[in-house]
Order: structure tokens, then sequence, then C-alpha cells
């Protein structure tokens, strides 16, 4: 049993990771007709935490 719920926190710790470093900045790009890809990149080279903020102090592209 334990060994069970390891594994569930293991898949939901993963599941938290990938929205953070991928879907979060990717979704925030897209709502700001910005690069999806370049953001992901960004925030997997720096941090997802500067991603965003870089994205909410630039505003949204024209």
């Amino acid at each position: 049993m334990e060994g069970v719920l390891s594994f569930i926190i293991f898949l939901i710790a993963i599941a938290f990771v990938i929205w953070l470093y991928i879907l979060l900045p990717a979704g925030m790009a897209e709502r700001r007709n910005r690069s999806q890809i370049i953001w992901v990149l960004i925030s997997l080279v720096g941090s997802p935490i500067l991603a965003c903020l870089l994205l909410l102090a630039l505003g949204n592209a024209d």
C-alpha cells in the first residue's frame, strides 16, 4: 500500500512540474499573442516564475 501511495504522489508531482514549466508559460504566451515555444524554453532555462513575470511585464504583443 505504501508503494502505491508513493507512486500516486510521484505522478501528482510530475503533473505539477509539467504544468508549471510548460503549460502555464505556454498558456500565458498564447493569451498575449507571443511565441509559446520561446517562452517555454525561457521557463526551462531560467525559471517559470521569471518567464511569467516577464510575460506580465511585457503585456500583449501588437
